[in-house]
C-alpha cells in the first residue's frame, strides 16, 4: 500500500477545493507553533509548511523556544483563535515538560482543532458526528478505502491504545461496521487476536511487534510505527519482510501512513475553511 501516491492522488484533488474557496474570497490558512528544537518536530512542521504550500493553503509557523512559558503558548493561541486568516491550528508534539499538554490542546478552539484532539471533537466522533477526525487514522482509513479493502463486517485488531492513533482508530473502524479488538502490552498472546483479523493496525512504537507467522493469509496491514534503528535508519512496528509473504496489503515504513497523516491534516484545514465558507 503506497501512502505516497495515494497522498499525491488525494493532494490533487485539494487543489480543486481550494481554487473552489479562493473565488469565494477564502485562502484556506494553517497555523502551527513549535515548541522548543526537537528535531524530529523540526522536519514534520517543514514537511507539513510544504505540503500546503503544493496545494495552496496559506501556512504560518510560530517557533518558540524551548524555555517558553505556558502563558506565552496560551497568548499566542489566543491570537491565532481570532484570527480570521487562520482555519486550521496545530500545536507540534511532544511540549516540553513544564507545559500542560491537555491545557494547551483544550485552549485551540474546536472549529480550528484540526488535530482533532479537542475533547469537543473527540466526543463528536464518539457519538458519529465527527467535523474533524485525528489525522493518522483518517489516513488509515482513507488508504483501506483507496485499495478497496472491505471494512464492513471484518474483524479488525487495533495494536495501542493511545489516544492519538489506537482508540481513535477503534472508533472509526467501528463506525464503519468492523468488529473491532483493541490490544495492547497487557494482552497476554496477542497472535491470539491477529491471527484471526482481516485487518490489523500495529501503533505502539515498538519494533517487530508483528511478523509473518502472527497473521492470516490475505490480511491487511497498517503500520502506523515509527522506530529509529541504531544504524539512524526508519523502521515501523512490523517486521515488513516476513508479514507481506503472508499479508494481502502491507504498508511500508517509511512511505505508508506517514504522508498520508500529512494529507488528512490539509483535508481537516480545507474542510475547516469550507465550513465557513
Amino acid at each position: 500500500m503506497d501512502g505516497k501516491f495515494v497522498s499525491q492522488e488525494l493532494r490533487m484533488r485539494m487543489k480543486d477545493r481550494v481554487q473552489s474557496l479562493k473565488l469565494k474570497g477564502i485562502k484556506p490558512g494553517l497555523a502551527v507553533i513549535l515548541v522548543g528544537d526537537n528535531p524530529a518536530s523540526q522536519v514534520y512542521v517543514r514537511n507539513k509548511a510544504l505540503a500546503c504550500d503544493s496545494i495552496g493553503v496559506h501556512s504560518t509557523v510560530k517557533r518558540m523556544g524551548e524555555d517558553s512559558s505556558e502563558q506565552l503558548v496560551l497568548e499566542e493561541l489566543s491570537r491565532l483563535n481570532t484570527d480570521a486568516s487562520i482555519n486550521g491550528i496545530l500545536v507540534q508534539l511532544p511540549l516540553p515538560d513544564h507545559i500542560d499538554e491537555n491545557k494547551i490542546l483544550e485552549t485551540i478552539r474546536p472549529e480550528k482543532d484540526v488535530d482533532g484532539f479537542h475533547k469537543i471533537n473527540v466526543g463528536a466522533m464518539v457519538t458519529g458526528n465527527a467535523n474533524f477526525y485525528p489525522c493518522t487514522p483518517h489516513g488509515v482509513m482513507k488508504l483501506l478505502d483507496f485499495y478497496n479493502i472491505p471494512i464492513e463486517g471484518r474483524h479488525a485488531v487495533v495494536i495501542g491504545r493511545s489516544n492519538i492513533v489506537g482508540k481513535p482508530m477503534a472508533l472509526m473502524l467501528l463506525e464503519r461496521g468492523a468488529t473491532v479488538s483493541i490490544c495492547n502490552s497487557k494482552t497476554p498472546d496477542l497472535s491470539i487476536f491477529t491471527r484471526q483479523a482481516d485487518i490489523v493496525v500495529a501503533a505502539v512504537g515498538r519494533t517487530n511487534v508483528l511478523d509473518g507467522g502472527m497473521i492470516k493469509q490475505g490480511a491487511a496491514v497498517i503500520d502506523v510505527g515509527i522506530n529509529r534503528l541504531q544504524d539512524g535508519s526508519l523502521a515501523g512496528d512490523v517486521d515488513y519482510d516476513s508479514v507481506r509473504s503472508v499479508a494481502g496489503f502491507v504498508t511500508p515504513v517509511p512511505g505508508g501512513v506517514g504522508p498520508m497523516t500529512i494529507t488528512m491534516l490539509l483535508e481537516n484545514t480545507i474542510r475547516a475553511a469550507e465550513m465557513i465558507g
